[in-house]
């Protein structure tokens, strides 16, 4: 068999559509799962968590995020395109002065940043930041 451009054009198209119909799963549905099991299926509301996240990152080595839920419990940082979406949980005793937490994270591209807060009374507060990244920390 001879292959001219056409032909390796044609077996990267049919590649590249049965790639697509194989079920991989997506990275946002990994996250999803991830709060899912986090939260017990229970609903989250909006509006006391703040994360803060620069809007764009020029390296996805190195992300600067702030997160702070007055009454937290904890907070867990999920970032939804990377291979494993939770990035990191901090815990809050009784005692904490402000339950807040600052850290640097690896993005591997552009993507949301999530923070999932559980609340005293046991229920969850979510807040959401899109990063964009000109350079993936991921090896992209």
């Amino acid at each position: 068999m001879e292959l001219t451009r056409r032909k390796i054009l044609a077996i990267g198209s049919g590649t590249l559509a049965l790639a697509s119909f194989t079920g991989l799963p997506a990275f946002a549905s990994l996250t999803d799962e991830a709060i899912a099991a986090l939260t017990g299926g229970a609903d989250i509301g909006e509006g006391v968590v703040v994360l803060t996240a620069p809007e764009i990152a020029e390296n996805g080595n190195t992300v600067p995020v702030k997160v702070e839920a007055p009454g937290a419990v904890s907070i867990t940082l999920f970032a939804d395109g990377n291979p494993v979406p939770n990035v990191a949980t901090f815990n809050f005793g009784p005692l904490s002065a402000s339950r807040s937490a600052s850290t640097r994270i690896r993005l591997a591209a552009t993507q949301n940043v999530v923070a999932i807060a559980k609340m005293e009374d046991g229920s969850f507060q979510m807040a959401k930041a899109n990063v964009k990244v000109t350079i993936g920390g991921c090896g992209g």
